[in-house]
């Protein structure tokens, strides 16, 4: 009867397998879909267009009044891609519209947009699916983007740029009807995810010429494309503006239907946040900048405005800012802008989790593989927290040995529950069993769960990084689902060497458990049910060790 009863219960797990395999195929998180290759529209329509509604007005070198906007937003059209300006570096393919010269498509190519789709993942893209460019310009008095007309178009001396060295300067020219030349200008650096952009400003004519800078980003409200779970916690999407009052804060798309951001502080940045990527906006340091957040026509924009400038006649001036558009990299944010490092955000628990990073990042360059990365941190953070574990663990074991004599007690004296208590202190006393030991070791180390834990969800070095085998993402689901049953096994074995909890309510719980979290992490990353997995194996192990030396009496206190 017993070994009909094995092969039933084996025979149905591999039917319930079969079907929840089936059913993830069918109805589960879909793999992220390559991006398709839609036509780029202007960000503006063409040149005979209405005044654009979005863009700021500064009317004053103080930037004390509200950001007004008025007229009519112009309609996207289609444009020939001829008229765009083409760039390409070896991390950055961008597209510049010649009206207002600003970047309203950027693609990553060291970055696929799905594993193995040999397609550049997109960041900043303007056509009929999609919302999200980087825009930037010259308003105030004199400001050529203020012009009634428009935004001004500038001219380039080709439409397609490379980078073949060090760095590729690419310059758009304007000539306006008051005798000012200006120069927009893009400085692009091998490996650099971050572009300089200049306006050279030459006053040729016979009155002073007054502007504004201005950048900003302007996207729409559309999901995240490069969330790829939909299991666990998210990553945030939304901006983040860095002042000196405020280094970090987050203002999502629902604060800004609510009402506007405005901000003035020395310096700073803002940008635009999502899963793995970011975009943003750092002016030149030295000056006092005003950031503020709109919503127009359903479209999100957060930006900056600069102090106001004048060039002299026979005079020329340069104001300047940066741009970035690429992955969460701490190795560059934290060269590009303080505090800019920020946007890979671990959460409230960031004081443990940026050491874990800088050793998980340490442990990869030794072995080479971030699987093999995931389980060494794994094992050193075990070991830095052995001790703990093993007085948590020691005490589970001892409630284990003597949970027949704590049944013979809570029988005898189950009617009188007083008497019970004393007794079972009285045995506590006599074997030094502390009934909280296991929780709060348990309790104290929860804070290191959680910060690896967000430490492996942000880390874009994970994103499309192969294991072995069937694994070729850490950062999806594992598409058979062996990791989590084997870590549910794990949480099964564990419950095993624990001790039976005396509440029968609370026994029929526990053995819920590993069902419950095995259900939980079928879809979490591959990287997170690895951790998990690995973690659970180790504490398996020591706690197999102590209980042996409990049972044995060779244990020490």
């Amino acid at each position: 009867m017993d070994v009909q009863r094995v092969i039933l219960i084996a025979a149905l797990a591999l039917v319930s397998y079969l079907m929840v395999l089936q059913w993830n195929e069918d109805y589960g998180p879909a793999q992220q879909p390559q991006q398709q290759q839609t036509a780029t529209v202007s960000a503006y329509g063409d040149s005979n267009s209405q005044p654009v509604s979005e863009l700021p007005l500064a009317s004053d070198a103080n930037q004390d009044a509200d950001v007004p906007v008025s007229g009519q937003e112009a309609v996207a059209t289609p444009v020939d891609s001829n008229k765009l300006i083409s760039v390409r570096t070896d991390v950055l393919e961008l597209l510049i519209d010649p009206k207002g010269g600003d970047v309203i498509h950027a693609a990553l190519p060291e970055h696929e947009s799905a594993l193995s789709s040999g397609q550049s993942f997109v960041l900043l893209e303007q056509n009929a699916n999609r919302t999200y460019v980087a825009q930037s310009g010259l308003v105030g008095q004199d400001g050529p983007d203020a012009n009634s007309e428009g935004r001004p178009v500038y001219t380039s001396a080709q439409s397609e740029y490379t980078l073949e060295g060090d760095s590729l300067t690419v310059d758009l020219n304007l000539n306006t009807e008051t005798g000012v030349q200006i120069t927009k200008r893009f400085i692009f650096q091998q490996g650099q995810y971050d572009v300089a952009v200049e306006y050279l400003v030459n006053n040729t004519g016979a009155e002073p010429f007054d502007a504004v800078l201005f950048g900003q980003i302007k996207r729409d409200g559309t999901a995240d494309p490069s969330q790829q779970t939909s299991m666990g916690m998210q990553s945030y999407l939304g901006a983040v503006f860095s002042t000196a009052e405020n280094n970090y804060q987050k203002v999502d798309f629902g604060d800004m239907d609510e009402e506007r951001f405005k901000a003035t502080s020395p310096d700073g940045w803002v940008a635009m946040v999502q899963h793995y990527f970011l975009s943003a906006w750092i002016p030149a340091p030295g000056a006092e900048y005003t950031y503020q957040s709109r919503k127009i026509n359903g479209q999100y924009l957060v930006g900056f405005l600069s102090p106001s400038f004048t060039v002299a006649p026979g005079q020329e001036q340069t104001v300047s800012a940066t741009f970035y558009a690429g992955p969460k990299d701490v190795d560059q944010l934290e060269q590009i802008a303080p505090n800019l490092e920020l946007t890979i955000d671990y959460g409230w628990l960031w004081w443990i989790a940026s050491p874990l990073y800088m050793l998980l990042k340490w442990i990869h360059s030794v072995v080479g593989n971030w699987g093999l990365a995931i389980i060494g941190i794994t094992i050193l953070v075990k070991a830095a927290l052995f001790h703990l574990n093993a007085k948590a663990f020691k005490s589970m074991a001892k409630m284990r040995k003597f949970a027949p004599e704590m049944t013979r007690l809570k029988e005898l004296y189950g009617d009188d529950r007083q008497k019970m208590s004393q007794e079972m202190m009285k045995l506590y006393q006599k074997e030094k069993i502390n009934p909280l030991g296991g929780c709060l070791p348990i309790l104290v180390q929860m804070p290191v769960f959680i910060a690896l834990y967000w430490v492996l969800m942000e880390s874009v070095e994970l994103r499309h990084a192969p294991f072995f085998g069937y694994i070729q993402d850490l950062s999806q689901m594992d598409p058979y689902f062996i990791l989590p049953i084997l870590m549910g096994a794990t949480m099964f074995i564990q419950q095993m060497l624990n001790p039976t909890p005396p509440d029968p309510m609370q026994a029929k719980m526990m053995k819920m458990l590993p069902i419950i979290f095995t259900f939980f992490f079928l879809w979490f990353p591959a990287g997170l049910v690895l951790y998990w997995l690995v973690n659970n194996m180790l504490s398996i192990a020591q706690q197999w060790v102590i209980n042996k030396q409990i049972e044995s009496g060779e244990a020490k206190d």
